[in-house]
């Protein structure tokens, strides 16, 4: 089954290419990960509904075989997502989260006009870089020096029910954290596809509900259900 991934940017790309993809293989589930086009000569960034909707659109007719699905970012979802006015007053985090996929299936699955189970919408809560909290002595071991933030990286990881959960503000979100507390400083499309590496996706799917889900919708592609 070939799968395409609608990624956020340049590391989120790289996660599915070099730690995601290679775990679904033996399924027979083959991920290709593609940013999509923001103006003529840049690709990656934030992503609108609109945008989403033409490039889904034309992936899905394009490849009648395959499926579709994505790995966004919740912080700084686009606003003209389905289901974001919504989603804000959902009581927690599961709820908002569950509420904007819900959404975004039905208004894509209704303009592409395909099955619904050609589209798998994932929203990823808050950011990818939450997915590093998951296991903080392997993420402070991605580089020489970072050793010794592990304690300040384990108080972070503490204060938070999950790692998933890590604040949603320009300020506090996980890669902003990382950047301050990582010297050398962590470089977002370096250091995250190494330490999600380390971090291991065993310990994601142990830590972050969400993202375990959609692996499982991942890996029941290939027919093997978890």
């Amino acid at each position: 089954m070939e799968v395409i991934v609608f990624a956020e940017g340049p590391t989120e790309e790289q996660f599915i290419k070099r730690v995601v993809a290679p775990a679904l293989r033996p399924l027979q589930v083959f991920l290709k990960p593609q940013m999509l086009k923001t103006s003529q000569e840049a690709r990656g960034g934030a992503i609108n509904f609109d945008r989403l909707k033409f490039n889904a659109r034309n992936t899905l007719r394009q490849q009648p075989a395959a499926v579709l699905t994505t790995l966004l970012d919740l912080y700084g979802l686009d606003t003209s997502f389905p289901g974001f006015e919504e989603a804000k007053s959902k009581p927690d985090l599961t709820s908002r989260v569950t509420h904007l996929n819900a959404a975004l299936h039905q208004e894509l699955v209704a303009y592409v006009k395909c099955r619904p189970e050609r589209f798998i919408p994932h929203i990823q809560p808050h950011e990818f870089e939450g997915l590093l909290f998951s296991d903080t002595e392997a993420l402070s071991q991605t580089e020489p020096g970072w050793q010794a933030r592990e304690a300040k990286l384990a108080a972070v990881r503490a204060e938070f029910e999950t790692p998933e959960h890590i604040n949603n503000s320009i300020e506090k979100k996980p890669s902003r954290r990382l950047e301050q507390l990582l010297q050398p400083g962590y470089k977002k499309t370096r250091h995250g596809p190494l330490a999600a590496e380390r971090v291991t996706l065993a310990a994601m799917e142990r830590e972050c509900l969400h993202f375990r889900r959609w692996m499982e919708a991942l890996r029941n592609l290939g027919g093997h259900p978890q």
